[in-house]
């Protein structure tokens, strides 16, 4: 495993803070400087202080800083999350943080370029190292899989059959990442496909990678698309609309969708409103916003039937876990150019949400909709 170690003993200082962090993590069975490997070694005296101002912010800031240590981050925050201890902490200094995410829009047409550039145009080469060989940067489906690669195809294979697409189908795919659902889709389902994405380096990678397949990539907001398709899907995009335009992108959706077609939307979910967590808003995904399932089903009202909901979440634990150990193993060739406070950056992010989706306090749904509802009832292959 890919560890960060600064070399250095754990701090030897017991104060208020420090009995109050250590009386919260034994709520979930983690003990402050203990020896299990998901328990929390401190390395400097300010992470108590860190947690209780800034919440999951200050704790991931201070662990980039290597001021605290931990051999299972994803245990880590499976039983932090499990024991639900982060609403027991609520920083007034986030206070704003939650205001601005309900007030206003982050996720306007100008911002929406931002996360693309942010996260997504890191590189190419850096995304093929950790991803499975089609780059598909969704969660895989491992029903009957035992490699990433698997249950990446097995995903997209899935999707196509919930879509039903038949050779000859026209389909769009509204955040078509490195293509990888485009390409499967034509080459074994004999489909067109049209693919919008806010990434550069993403638009560029399809180009080139697949000029024999009959795939259109555009560097384009979804709010400007335009045109009528069979198929239409969403993988893993949604988390980037927002809720003030989650009616807006259903009405493009709607707008583009044949009267007999099906839409199938694939989202991280969650069960409570809220803003994004302020760490992964600042280092991760800026102007992201996970949705509840009450929110997608008022965006379709007036505008889809919703046919299927499967959640598989779980899933997403074994693909993150798997994404950590090809990125541990690629590490080496990307840690002079990009430093170790990204590398402990990027293994918090990965692993930290591998231990909230096996705590279940994240969920994975794909949704399938029609326009007027199947005459007869939408049947899951």
């Amino acid at each position: 495993m890919l560890t960060f170690d600064s070399g250095q003993a754990p701090v030897q200082r017991h104060d208020a803070l420090y009995d109050k962090l250590a009386a919260l993590l034994q709520a979930a069975d983690v003990r402050l400087d203990g020896h299990r490997p998901w328990d929390l070694r401190l390395l400097h005296p300010d992470v108590p202080a860190r947690v209780f101002a800034q919440g999951n912010l200050g704790l991931g800031e201070a662990y980039m800083d290597g001021h605290w240590e931990c051999d299972r981050l994803d245990e880590l925050f499976h039983r932090v999350l499990r024991a639900d201890l982060p609403r027991q902490v609520r920083p007034l200094q986030l206070l704003g943080h939650h205001l601005r995410a309900r007030l206003i829009n982050l996720q306007t047409a100008r911002r929406a370029w931002h996360v693309g550039e942010a996260h997504y145009d890191l590189g190419n080469d850096f995304y093929a190292a950790m991803l499975d060989a089609r780059m598909t940067y969704t969660c895989g489906y491992w029903e009957h899989a035992q490699t990433l690669d698997e249950a990446q195809e097995a995903k997209l294979d899935l999707v196509c059959r919930k879509l039903g697409l038949q050779p000859g189908m026209r389909v769009l795919d509204i955040g078509c990442g490195w293509g990888s659902f485009m390409a499967y889709a034509a080459r074994h389902y004999g489909v067109e496909c049209v693919g919008v994405t806010i990434s550069r380096e993403q638009a560029a990678w399809v180009q080139q990678r697949y000029p024999d397949l009959p795939i259109e990539v555009r560097l384009q907001d979804y709010r400007d698309l335009d045109g009528r398709f069979d198929r239409i899907a969403s993988i893993g995009m949604f988390e980037h609309v927002g809720h003030r335009n989650y009616a807006t992108f259903m009405d493009v959706a709607a707008r583009c969708l044949a009267p007999d077609g099906l839409f199938l939307l694939h989202t991280i979910g969650k069960t409570v409103a809220g803003a994004t967590d302020p760490w992964t808003h600042r280092y991760i995904f800026p102007n992201g916003e996970i949705p509840t399932l009450q929110q997608i089903g008022t965006a379709c009202e007036g505008r889809f039937v919703i046919e299927d909901v499967h959640n598989f979440g779980a899933d997403y634990d074994r693909t993150l876990m798997a994404w950590h150990a090809n990125f541990a193993r690629a590490w080496p060739r990307f840690a002079e150019a990009l430093g170790e406070r990204f590398g402990r950056m990027w293994r918090y992010y990965l692993l930290s949400c591998a231990g909230a989706f096996r705590a279940r306090d994240l969920q994975l749904w794909q949704l399938v909709l029609s326009a007027r509802g199947l005459e007869g009832g939408y049947r899951r292959p």
